[in-house]
């Protein structure tokens, strides 16, 4: 009869339609029933790699991050592109190299209203967003209408708390985000920026030592640095201001917990750039750009306690945010994106290389803090591949910390830059000339071998055909990213402006005799007369 054709022809095709669509709903209600995460950026200020307990380190004690990674991801081979505050945290904001972010390339900069952060986007795509302490910073960042932007989110700030040292700020990190949790409506997305000042300078000298850490703790001093209790003693002041950080820390995950949100929140935890030290901060060896990460988020990660390899950028940052959120379009309030979101890492198991074309990363930096002549900067571009750092010094004969007659103003005041400078004017010149002497125009270091990176192996016969392809592959990949380096017009980055006109032509203004503070370094810091 027609009834049993009918029955036998399209009653298997009627089964497999209704079997798609049941899959189809099931898709639908678990989409449905599961929320976006939330996503606590925890960034501190100034924190070198390999300084916490998940790295082996024993005189840094990080409880909390230690948490973080051995729940999550540890990442050994994490870079900031640019090693200094405020360019290091629009490459986070914005997921594309300093070079390619115009003003925001630069220190002290105007972010241009273009650039459009991750956070404008998920605010825009219904996150509540809130942040508390350090920001994107120094500089100014406002719309095209001159109103100051959010690019980090609502700021929360009211509660203080008495700081275990005297250089510690007072900011109740923790107890701020509680207050921004607690006015969170219920079932509403939120993204929050937490960021320390520490362990930013200055410190209270010796407070290391007063909170019972030991000079014998520390197993390794950078052989660019004198080994003795001096050096010694400003590194355990600095461990002070990591703890702090990571107290905090501690403290945000129990909020979490407590209120039941911790497993369904995307944390990372991370520094901006290297320790405020002599050829570290604001330079581009392993110590400048290398940085600590670990990431959490078992709703979205595959397995735990995992220690990957792969070479991972600050880039990279805001396309995870966003894909974790679900946000497809990030047009017209952000830029297309350079980085490449970290869930090929995330839907592994695996530990070690994840990724096998995740084997680079590449650096640099314009210009920092002011103190050379013509509002100049030191152009550097390097990349960092395999066990090896290649740099590319653009200006050769400047001075790479700055001008030593304006005060090496590229290098935060410390004890171990007086120890330094001092040993020079007392006819020393060997630690000197490693964190503040001039260099040559092609560097070249094995970090396996020499993570201090102070044998230059750029001479070397045996690493010239080394040498030759990493410029290539650098240079290659910084003309497709459209680097105004890489086609004569470099000195855009210098022609920028100040987020203040205070700054601008600092170097002539102080050799007319006006005085303009620069209290991040001491007056003894200015060298009494040129020395070139």
């Amino acid at each position: 009869s027609i009834g049993k054709f009918i029955r036998a022809r399209y009653q298997p095709r009627m089964r497999s339609t209704f079997r798609f669509l049941a899959v189809v709903f099931l898709l639908v209600q678990f989409a449905k029933a599961t929320p976006r995460p939330n996503i606590l950026f925890a960034i501190a200020d100034d924190w070198g790699f390999g300084h916490a307990g998940a790295y082996g380190c024993k005189w840094v004690k990080t409880p909390a991050f230690d948490r973080v990674a051995r729940e999550g991801i540890l990442f050994t081979r994490a870079y900031t592109p640019n090693a200094k505050c405020a360019p290091s945290r629009a490459i986070i904001l914005t997921g594309r190299y300093s070079w390619q972010l115009e003003e925001a390339a630069n220190h002290q900069n105007i972010f241009p209203s273009k650039f459009g952060s991750y956070v404008e986007v998920l605010a825009a795509n219904g996150y509540i967003t809130g942040y508390t302490g350090k920001g994107w910073g120094p500089g100014a960042a406002n719309d095209a209408t001159g109103k100051r932007r959010d690019i980090t989110g609502k700021r929360w700030s009211a509660k203080k708390l008495k700081p275990p040292a005297r250089a510690i700020s007072n900011n109740d990190y923790s107890g701020n985000f509680a207050d921004f949790l607690a006015g969170t409506p219920e079932g509403k997305p939120w993204c929050f920026w937490f960021g320390t000042s520490e362990p930013h300078r200055g410190y209270e000298k010796g407070v290391g030592l007063r909170m019972g850490k030991k000079f014998s703790d520390i197993d390794h001093v950078p052989t660019f640095w004198p080994d003795n209790a001096e050096t010694r003693g400003d590194m355990l002041d600095y461990a002070v201001e990591v703890e702090h950080y990571d107290m905090h820390l501690g403290r945000i995950l129990a909020v979490l917990e407590k209120a039941g949100q911790l497993d369904n929140t995307l944390i990372v935890a991370t520094s901006d750039h290297g320790m405020p030290f002599p050829r570290c901060k604001g330079q581009a060896y392993d110590y400048s750009n290398h940085i600590p990460l670990a990431i959490r988020w078992p709703k979205g990660i595959q397995g735990r306690n995992r220690t990957v390899v792969d070479f991972v950028n600050f880039t990279d940052l805001a396309p995870t945010f966003l894909q974790a959120a679900g946000v497809k379009k990030v047009a017209p309030i952000m830029q297309p994106m350079s980085g490449r979101s970290l869930f090929d890492i995330f839907g592994s198991p695996k530990s070690g290389q994840v990724i096998a074309s995740r084997d680079h990363v590449l650096l640099g930096k314009e210009r920092h803090d002011v103190g050379r002549p013509n509002n100049w900067g030191y152009p550097i571009r390097g990349i960092r591949k395999g066990d090896h750092l290649y740099l590319h010094n653009f200006e050769p004969s400047r001075w790479p910390a700055g001008n030593p007659e304006t005060g090496y103003l590229n290098c935060d005041a410390s004890p171990i830059k007086t120890l330094l400078l001092n040993q020079r004017r007392g006819g020393d010149y060997k630690y000197w000339q490693l964190n503040f002497g001039k260099r040559p125009a092609e560097e070249l270091f094995n970090v396996k071998t020499d993570r201090d990176c102070v044998k230059d192996l750029a001479d070397t016969k045996a690493q010239a055909a080394l040498k030759a392809s990493l410029k290539k592959q650098l240079f290659a990949e910084l003309k497709k990213q459209g680097d105004p380096r890489m086609f004569g017009q470099g000195d855009v980055f210098e022609k920028y402006g100040f987020a203040s006109d205070m700054w601008d032509q600092f170097y002539e203004k102080y050799q007319r005799g006006e005085k303009i503070r620069t209290g991040w370094v001491k007056p003894s810091d200015y060298e009494k007369e040129k020395l070139d």
